[in-house]
């Protein structure tokens, strides 16, 4: 198996950071026909479906012992955290959104250190430090990436971001017995029932009146199936194989891919964005470098 070497782990984590950071514009594309609360209860409920085949084939592994922290997997990991970030991005652009989700590993690191005694190296403080400065100078820097745009809908994404830590956290300290796979499948198997019921109650009745419904529905889908079910596939897999510092650090790449989507629909970067990304793929490196032990 490649999971325990670092080039394959470092593979998956660029992997996971083009697939969250398209993510945004998803949720930006599949907002100009549904609402916040749709968009979000459509890319759980897809990603519950094409995971079902494999829930209903490792619930012989469901344990009782687990339950409560495959809840919380689902629940706290990616249920609540997907309405709480279309809620946010109906007043926040996908590149700031992006960006903001980049405060996961200072939670994952805050949270591990109080309730799991995780011990931190200063390397890793140090990478986790220029991490948080190259987001930092990223979220500064721009006419249009600037703090005057943010308001208090941006703290949805920062609860959000603590949800992340707690979830990491629980994976790798409670999970680690079981595969990505089983993981995954197990905890998204209580949130499909729960997206499916509130999707009942809600109208759908304006979006039909879109005419380009069913584009802004299969980009939700799309963030569903590849953003969700797939992403979690890994992000599980990898939070077993690494440290789970190491799988958060990948919400500091996912504003590389986020301020590309955002070139791409005319926003302007400049020097100052190039140098924070290198600060920020930096401070993954440094995160995840382990000293040489000398041979005796």
């Amino acid at each position: 198996m490649h999971w325990k070497k670092p080039w394959f782990q470092f593979s998956i984590l660029l992997l996971l950071a083009l697939v969250w950071g398209s993510s945004f514009i998803l949720m930006k594309i599949g907002l100009k026909s549904f609402t916040s609360e749709q968009a979000a209860g459509i890319r759980m409920l897809t990603a519950s479906a094409v995971l079902l085949p494999y829930s209903l084939k490792n619930l012989k592994f469901l344990q009782r012992k687990d339950l409560v922290s495959l809840l919380i997997a689902g629940f706290i990991g990616s249920f609540i955290p997907a309405f709480l970030f279309t809620k946010a991005q109906t007043q926040i652009d996908s590149a700031l959104a992006g960006m903001l989700n980049s405060m996961t590993p200072i939670f994952t690191l805050v949270i591990g250190m109080i309730f799991y005694k995780t011990k931190m190296k200063w390397l890793q403080v140090t990478g986790l430090l220029l991490g948080f400065f190259g987001t930092i100078g990223l979220i500064t820097s721009g006419q249009d990436l600037s703090f005057g745009k943010i308001n208090s809908y941006a703290l949805l994404i920062v609860l959000a971001t603590v949800f992340y830590g707690i979830n990491i956290n629980v994976v790798k300290a409670r999970l680690s017995h079981l595969s990505g796979v089983q993981i995954t499948s197990l905890a998204f198997f209580f949130t499909g029932p729960a997206a499916l019921i509130y999707l009942a109650t809600t109208n759908f009745e304006p979006v039909l009146l879109s005419v380009n419904w069913p584009i802004h529905f299969l980009a939700l889908s799309t963030l569903g199936i590849i953003g969700t079910a797939l992403a979690m596939l890994l992000m599980n897999s990898l939070i077993r194989h690494s440290s789970a510092v190491y799988a958060s650090s990948v919400t500091y790449i996912i504003p590389v891919f986020a301020i590309f989507w955002g070139v791409l629909d005319g926003e302007k970067i400049n020097i100052l964005h190039i140098t924070c990304m290198v600060l920020i793929l930096l401070g993954v490196y440094l995160i995840n470098r382990k000293k040489k032990t000398k041979k005796a």
